[in-house]
């Protein structure tokens, strides 16, 4: 490990909680080709649709428990 990156992590851990989340969401997004706040962007608007086709009626529904109900018979 190089030494700038041992003396970063050092000062990284002296950050605050919050601090330290938002340095690494900031390091996370440098690796990605699409900055996070398009992909939240992107997803926003994917769930407002789903909303919407829901408020329409267009969507099938499940109850939980019978989903879940369907799963544990599966599983056996």
């Amino acid at each position: 490990m190089s030494t700038l990156l041992t003396t970063l992590e050092q000062q990284a851990r002296t950050l605050a909680p919050d601090e330290r989340a938002r340095l690494a969401e900031v390091l996370l997004e440098s690796l990605h080709d699409t900055p996070l706040p398009e992909i939240e962007a992107e997803w926003q608007r994917e769930i407002e649709k789903r909303v919407a086709a829901y408020d329409r009626g267009e969507t099938q529904v499940y109850v939980a428990q019978e989903v879940f109900a369907a799963a544990r018979r599966l599983g056996k």
